[in-house]
């Protein structure tokens, strides 16, 4: 039997995508799942206080696009912070590619919450995201020699978790049991979901490590402790009035607008030719939502891309949103939560552009929900 945990579990992500990968498994075993929102749209601190209780709360600290410095800073006040309130898990999310601050942000929650050693595991299996000997691949090929090396924000600089890391013990999936308590940081390779689940199951004590991994540890996580009684899924209001609200000009999500305005679906977008100001025309985007709903012409909505929802979601005075379910990876269902904000049921779907009809999808997703809630 695995030991039994209080609540509440929290997840520090870095955007809003993953923290909803991080809280989404935690909501499938059972548990209530929130995600709480802390940068504001400028990428400072909110200010908000942070919501925790029962079930999992997934804190998006907004520092994937921030400075290593600020990221680390933002970090380690959140773990402090989740240390202080007595989180039986502590999940540092790392995205499986190693984009962002890795380094610098494991090594700030690890100072902020006190643990005496951090498990590092980013495989993510079912999205053939592997870690070999200590060094990470998607689809057999290693990060550094991906397309992941060429992003333009986050390059991938290097594969290979002992250099990210020059700290850490590698160990394979079945070495955790030989580190010592002088071991802070250890790097454990996985390349099935069976690995990460014996990973979780060789900790003895889950509540003194922080954990440091992508959905593929949450999951396995989750799975290591469900809830019973599950929470039931909080209810959807039913949407009649949809909106899709699109950010990226990319000609992908232009079929997709131009299929979705077939159906008489509502949709806002950025326009194709920008120029100037570039944060100009995600203001533009959001005031624009904000007043389709202030003047009762949407009542539920459809967000693409993780900087976009959270634009969105700031300006509609949200707090976080508490979550339905994930009914496609990648895609939370939840309703919005905050003092000043309706409490409308949103669709946030994580980067990627999918077909044509991608958006007529994710559209019928949240109504049907709704109607069911």
């Amino acid at each position: 039997m695995p030991p039994s945990l209080t609540s509440p579990f929290v997840v520090l992500a870095d955007d809003l995508t993953s923290a909803a990968d991080g809280a989404a498994p935690f909501r499938r075993s059972g548990h209530r799942a929130r995600v709480v929102l802390t940068a504001g749209p400028e990428g400072g601190e909110s200010g908000q206080a942070r919501e925790y209780g029962d079930g999992v709360t997934a804190v998006d600290l907004g520092s994937r696009n921030a400075g290593a410095a600020e990221a680390a800073a933002r970090t380690e006040r959140a773990a402090r912070e989740a240390a202080r309130a007595g989180a039986g898990l502590l999940l540092k999310t790392v995205d499986s590619t190693l984009r962002g601050h890795v380094a610098a942000e494991l090594r700030a929650a690890l100072a902020g919450s006190g643990r005496r050693t951090a498990i590092v595991a980013p495989a993510f299996p079912a999205e053939g995201r592997t870690t070999v000997r200590g060094v990470q691949y998607v689809h057999g090929v290693r990060v550094d020699a991906s397309a992941f090396a060429r992003d333009p924000a986050h390059p991938v600089r290097s594969a290979d978790l002992a250099d990210v890391l020059p700290e850490a013990v590698v160990v394979e999936p079945d070495g955790l049991s030989r580190c010592g308590d002088s071991d802070r940081v250890v790097v454990c390779s996985a390349a099935t979901d069976a690995d990460l689940d014996a990973l979780v199951a060789a900790v003895p004590r889950p509540e003194e490590v922080l954990w440091v991994g992508s959905p593929g540890l949450a999951d396995a996580l989750a799975r290591r402790h469900p809830r019973h009684p599950a929470t039931p899924p909080p209810a959807l209001p039913p949407v009649r009035r949809p909106l899709a609200v699109v950010g990226s000009a990319h000609p992908a999500s232009r079929r997709q607008l131009a299929a979705l305005r077939t159906t008489g679906t509502t949709a806002l977008h950025t326009p194709e030719e920008r120029a100037g100001d570039p944060a100009a025309p995600l203001r533009r985007l959001t005031a624009e939502v904000c007043e389709t709903v202030a003047a009762g012409l949407a009542d539920g909505l459809v967000l693409t891309g993780g900087e976009t929802a959270a634009a969105v979601l700031h300006a509609l005075g949200a707090t976080g949103f508490e979550l339905y379910d994930e009914p496609e990876p990648g895609i939370a269902r939840a309703v919005l939560r905050g003092p000043a904000a309706p409490a409308l049921p949103v669709l946030v779907k994580a980067g990627g552009f999918g077909d044509d009809t991608t958006l007529l999808r994710l559209t019928a997703l949240l109504a049907g929900a709704a109607a069911r809630g």
